[in-house]
């Protein structure tokens, strides 16, 4: 009986690293391409004629989105996580300046 159990808790270990390494894939991935939309948006809108706080919104939420790629990849998920809704809701504000 007490080896069927180690053998349950030995695959439970193993999906738990397989839904880390899923995490901060996921979080790296993300971050990087809300980073580079970011700035192909800011760039577009610095050669447009919107008011230069909107291309600048748009430049730091990227950076903020990076940031969060890099944490991702370091395993810091869920810090990862909030920095890339904070840099989302950042161009998103700036978005509304336009």
């Amino acid at each position: 009986m007490d080896a069927d159990m180690d053998v349950d808790d030995e695959e439970e270990y193993e999906d738990d690293g397989l839904d880390a390494r899923r995490a901060r894939w996921t979080a790296t991935g993300t971050g990087a391409l809300l980073a580079l939309v970011g700035l192909a948006a800011s760039t577009l809108r610095f050669t447009g004629s919107a008011p230069v706080l909107v291309p600048g919104a748009y430049a730091f939420g990227a950076g903020v989105c990076g940031l969060a790629s890099v944490l991702g990849a370091r395993g810091r998920t869920r810090r990862a996580l909030w920095l890339l809704i904070a840099g989302v809701m950042v161009m998103a504000l700036g978005d509304q300046f336009d």
